[in-house]
Protein backbone atom coordinates (compact mmCIF):
# COMPACT_ATOMS: atom_id res chain seq x y z
CA UNK A 1 0.00 0.00 0.00
CA UNK A 2 1.78 2.90 -1.41
CA UNK A 3 -0.60 5.85 0.05
CA UNK A 4 0.86 8.82 2.47
CA UNK A 5 0.27 8.41 5.53
CA UNK A 6 -1.84 11.45 6.83
CA UNK A 7 -0.50 12.11 10.57
CA UNK A 8 -1.92 14.22 12.86
CA UNK A 9 0.52 16.89 14.86
CA UNK A 10 -0.60 18.14 18.41
CA UNK A 11 1.74 20.55 19.96
CA UNK A 12 1.33 23.92 21.75
CA UNK A 13 4.86 24.53 20.28
CA UNK A 14 4.81 26.04 16.72
CA UNK A 15 8.42 25.64 16.38
CA UNK A 16 8.33 21.96 17.37
CA UNK A 17 5.28 21.26 14.69
CA UNK A 18 7.39 23.12 11.98
CA UNK A 19 10.43 20.69 12.59
CA UNK A 20 8.51 17.68 13.47
CA UNK A 21 6.29 18.18 10.48
CA UNK A 22 9.78 18.59 8.39
CA UNK A 23 10.50 15.04 9.83
CA UNK A 24 7.53 13.55 8.75
CA UNK A 25 7.37 14.96 5.44
CA UNK A 26 10.78 13.18 4.84
CA UNK A 27 9.38 10.16 5.84
CA UNK A 28 6.43 10.89 3.06
CA UNK A 29 4.04 11.74 5.45
CA UNK A 30 1.09 13.99 4.56
CA UNK A 31 0.42 16.31 8.10
CA UNK A 32 -2.07 18.00 9.42
CA UNK A 33 -1.48 20.72 12.53
CA UNK A 34 -3.60 21.21 15.91
CA UNK A 35 -1.95 23.41 18.75
CA UNK A 36 -4.00 21.65 21.25
CA UNK A 37 -6.21 18.97 22.97
CA UNK A 38 -9.45 20.30 21.63
CA UNK A 39 -8.30 20.60 17.55
CA UNK A 40 -6.63 17.26 17.98
CA UNK A 41 -10.41 15.74 18.78
CA UNK A 42 -11.85 17.87 15.65
CA UNK A 43 -9.62 17.06 13.85
CA UNK A 44 -9.66 13.04 14.57
CA UNK A 45 -13.03 13.57 13.68
CA UNK A 46 -12.68 15.41 10.49
CA UNK A 47 -9.60 14.75 8.90
CA UNK A 48 -9.33 11.09 10.36
CA UNK A 49 -5.72 10.58 10.49
CA UNK A 50 -3.67 7.23 10.02
CA UNK A 51 -2.09 8.56 13.42
CA UNK A 52 -1.74 11.02 15.97
CA UNK A 53 1.80 12.66 17.71
CA UNK A 54 0.40 14.20 20.95
CA UNK A 55 2.42 16.29 23.29
CA UNK A 56 0.79 15.86 27.20
CA UNK A 57 1.34 19.54 28.32
CA UNK A 58 -0.81 22.01 25.93
CA UNK A 59 -3.42 24.69 27.19
CA UNK A 60 -7.45 24.16 26.96
CA UNK A 61 -7.13 20.43 26.48
CA UNK A 62 -3.95 18.60 27.74
CA UNK A 63 -2.84 15.16 25.83
CA UNK A 64 -3.96 12.80 28.00
CA UNK A 65 -7.71 14.14 28.03
CA UNK A 66 -7.23 14.38 24.75
CA UNK A 67 -5.97 10.54 24.16
CA UNK A 68 -9.13 9.62 26.16
CA UNK A 69 -11.45 10.70 24.03
CA UNK A 70 -9.77 10.19 20.64
CA UNK A 71 -9.74 6.58 22.06
CA UNK A 72 -13.56 6.78 22.52
CA UNK A 73 -14.18 7.95 18.95
CA UNK A 74 -11.09 6.16 17.46
CA UNK A 75 -10.51 3.13 19.23
CA UNK A 76 -7.60 1.93 16.48
CA UNK A 77 -6.08 5.13 15.94
CA UNK A 78 -1.69 4.83 16.70
CA UNK A 79 -1.57 7.98 19.51
CA UNK A 80 2.37 8.80 20.13
CA UNK A 81 2.14 10.55 23.05
CA UNK A 82 5.58 13.22 23.14
CA UNK A 83 6.57 15.21 25.91
CA UNK A 84 9.37 16.85 27.65
CA UNK A 85 7.50 15.94 31.01
CA UNK A 86 8.33 12.75 30.38
CA UNK A 87 7.37 10.92 34.04
CA UNK A 88 6.95 7.35 34.41
CA UNK A 89 3.59 7.59 36.19
CA UNK A 90 3.00 9.61 33.02
CA UNK A 91 4.32 7.59 30.51
CA UNK A 92 2.44 4.28 32.36
CA UNK A 93 -0.96 6.20 32.46
CA UNK A 94 -0.49 6.89 28.47
CA UNK A 95 0.24 3.20 27.83
CA UNK A 96 -2.34 1.85 29.82
CA UNK A 97 -5.16 4.10 28.03
CA UNK A 98 -3.94 2.84 24.76
CA UNK A 99 -1.04 5.17 23.44
CA UNK A 100 1.01 3.20 20.82
CA UNK A 101 4.22 4.75 22.09
CA UNK A 102 5.73 7.91 24.01
CA UNK A 103 8.50 9.79 23.03
CA UNK A 104 10.49 12.07 25.16
CA UNK A 105 11.13 15.42 23.89
CA UNK A 106 13.55 16.30 22.18
CA UNK A 107 13.07 13.38 20.17
CA UNK A 108 15.36 12.02 17.34
CA UNK A 109 14.62 11.72 13.90
CA UNK A 110 15.52 7.83 14.40
CA UNK A 111 12.73 7.81 16.94
CA UNK A 112 10.43 9.70 14.98
CA UNK A 113 11.21 7.40 11.99
CA UNK A 114 10.81 4.36 13.68
CA UNK A 115 7.44 5.49 15.15
CA UNK A 116 6.53 6.16 11.66
CA UNK A 117 7.52 2.84 10.73
CA UNK A 118 5.68 1.12 13.43
CA UNK A 119 2.37 2.77 12.39
CA UNK A 120 2.56 2.26 8.43
CA UNK A 121 3.05 -1.84 9.14
CA UNK A 122 0.01 -1.24 11.44
CA UNK A 123 -2.11 0.84 9.12
CA UNK A 124 -0.95 -1.94 6.08
CA UNK A 125 -1.89 -4.81 8.55
CA UNK A 126 -5.05 -3.05 9.56
CA UNK A 127 -5.63 -2.75 5.53
CA UNK A 128 -5.20 -5.93 4.26
CA UNK A 129 -7.32 -7.23 7.04
CA UNK A 130 -10.11 -5.50 6.28
CA UNK A 131 -10.38 -6.36 2.33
Amino acid sequence: MDRKLKVLITDDSKLLRMKLRDELEQLDCEVVEAENGKDAIMDVLQSQPDCVFLDIVMPEVGGIEALQVIKEVAPDLPVIMLSSAGTPKKLMTTLKMGAMDFIQKPYTSEQIAKAVAAVRKKVDADASGNE
